[in-house]
């Protein structure tokens, strides 16, 4: 049974390597490759994750476009802001935004529960 967490796979690569065992025996018994098993007998403890970069959205677009929207609405009445039904429905309408709706497809809808919770998610 391979190890579940990293910290435990480079402990089992070091305890084997102890024991005798080779590199490329290693990496056919765990299922890694020779850089693995190099930086688990250098260190006892893995690399942290690096980050992700950030995802774009198919709103990004449109960002300065709503962000302009907002500033204009600082000086505008209360009752004369924008909501985000109007902010959707301008970028729609004036930029052509057909693809930023978050929509569902036509036909989708949640199937019902079945089963012995169904009943009381029924109600809501």
């Amino acid at each position: 049974m391979l190890p579940k967490s990293k910290v435990d796979l480079y402990a089992a690569i070091r305890r084997d390597s102890r024991q005798g065992l080779s590199n490329r025996a290693l990496q056919r018994k765990y299922g890694v490759g020779f850089l693995t098993v190099q930086k688990a007998l250098s260190s006892a403890w893995p690399e942290p994750r690096k980050p992700l970069p950030p995802r774009a959205t198919r709103l990004d677009p449109f960002k300065p476009l709503i962000d302009e929207m907002l500033r204009a609405d600082l000086d505008a009445p209360r009752k004369q802001r924008h909501t985000i039904k109007r902010i959707f429905e301008r970028l729609l309408d004036e930029h052509d935004a057909d693809g930023c709706t978050g929509r569902r497809r036509p036909g989708r809808r949640p199937r019902p529960l079945r089963g012995p919770g169904a009943r009381h998610r029924a109600g809501r």
